[in-house]
């Protein structure tokens, strides 16, 4: 690293929490690993910690599906341009975009053709749907950092560098959580049933899910009173989000939800759980990884889902599916998503042995344990390096 002149420069933009986590783990192993770096981009809280002073705020990014987007634009374009002429003028020796490929491949390519060296951390679901995408990322990157095992196979096939890193949550995790710790960091009654809901960090998410969410829990709870539920939110907006649902849904039911809502603290409300109702995306492998019984539910507005619907091929679209290869936990979309159907989904996983799921969930847990952090950076550095 002798010829750097200067710190070793790296732009990094992630658009919502799960990139956050990835940015951060990335981060702080680039700052091991190298003893004078600076990043610029834009990331959230967990990346602000490892020292990057995000360019506007993350939540400018966190859209999702087809209308959101066409409802974004206008800050969309603006964000993705103040990013571009940011990177233009520093320079950084390399570019990592993580995740959101709709924001950052275009703003790598523009990189890439202008010769800063790009990354993209982890993979579009080129396997699934839209494959054609395979030559855009060939164009818009120097190398791609991916979460997902089988994903290598693919890569090769077009022979686009790809290299498999697991995930940073599979290291920080322990291989068992426990219960009882959980529930005491939460304040919780020790021998309580609980049902965690967890209706995802994007208001898109908290808008689509709340209500179904509250009335499976009404659902379940007339058919055990014994039951109570617990709710993480993201930020205060999540918060008025869930409580106006938790209001109408009050009304409409006649009667109060036994609920506890917290500021986050997502993966104790996750370890003090029986089981989960879950968003689709990074709290379903947080879930796997803590080891604890769950359905994943996933529902668009309309027009996003009959927009996508024509595209996606997706068998599955939870990560312990998509790990697993096939169903190993149930998945609920769009019309599915209500609350009789939930409360039918979850009631089994309140009845029934669940170890041999457990099991699973151990073997890919470790499968995914491979020092994320540490692996991602070498890879960036070696590209730098080269």
């Amino acid at each position: 690293m002798g010829a750097h002149q200067r710190p070793l420069r790296i732009g990094i933009v992630a658009g919502e929490a799960s990139g956050d986590i990835l940015g951060a783990s990335l981060m702080a192993s680039l700052k091991e690993a190298h003893n004078d770096v600076e990043f610029i981009g834009v990331g959230g809280d967990l990346m602000e910690e490892q020292g990057l002073h995000s360019l506007f705020p993350m939540e400018t990014l966190s859209v999702m599906g087809v209308w959101d987007v066409l409802k974004n634009l206008p800050s969309l374009l603006r964000a993705r341009k103040t990013v571009v002429t940011t990177m233009l003028a520093a320079a950084p020796d390399v570019f990592i975009g993580i995740d959101a490929p709709d924001f950052t491949l275009p703003i790598e390519r523009k990189l890439k053709d202008s010769g800063i060296k790009t990354v993209h951390y982890v993979s579009p679901s080129v396997w699934a749907w839209r494959p054609k995408r395979i030559f855009k990322i060939a164009k818009a990157t120097d190398m791609v950092l991916g979460i997902l095992p089988f994903e290598a196979e693919f890569y090769a096939r077009y022979q686009v560098p790809y290299t498999f890193v697991g995930h940073p949550l599979a290291d920080k995790f322990a291989l068992a959580t426990s219960k009882a710790d959980a529930r005491k960091t939460l304040g919780l009654a020790p021998q309580a049933r609980y049902i965690g809901l967890l209706p995802g960090s994007r208001g898109s998410e908290v808008g689509q899910l709340a209500r179904p969410f509250i009335d499976a829990a009404y659902e379940l709870s007339r058919q055990q009173p014994e039951l109570k539920f617990l709710v993480p939110l993201f930020n205060a907006n999540r918060r008025a989000q869930f409580n106006a649902a938790l209001a109408e849904a009050e009304q409409h039911w006649q009667q109060p939800l036994p609920v506890q809502l917290f500021a986050g603290q997502s993966q104790d409300v996750i370890a003090a759980s029986d089981a989960t109702i879950l968003a689709s995306g990074t709290v379903s492998l947080e879930t796997m990884l803590i080891k604890r019984p769950m359905v994943v539910c996933y529902r668009f507005g309309w027009f996003n889902f009959h927009i996508l619907r024509h595209f996606v091929t997706l068998e599955y679209f939870s990560l312990p599916n998509l790990l697993h290869g096939g169903e190993l936990v149930k998945e609920l979309l769009q019309d599915e998503v209500n609350g009789e159907r939930i409360a039918a989904e979850v009631l089994p996983l309140l009845t029934q042995d669940q170890s041999s799921l457990i099991a699973r969930f151990d073997e890919l847990h470790q499968q995914l344990r491979c020092d994320a952090g540490a692996k991602s950076a070498a890879a960036v550095l070696a590209l730098v390096e080269k």
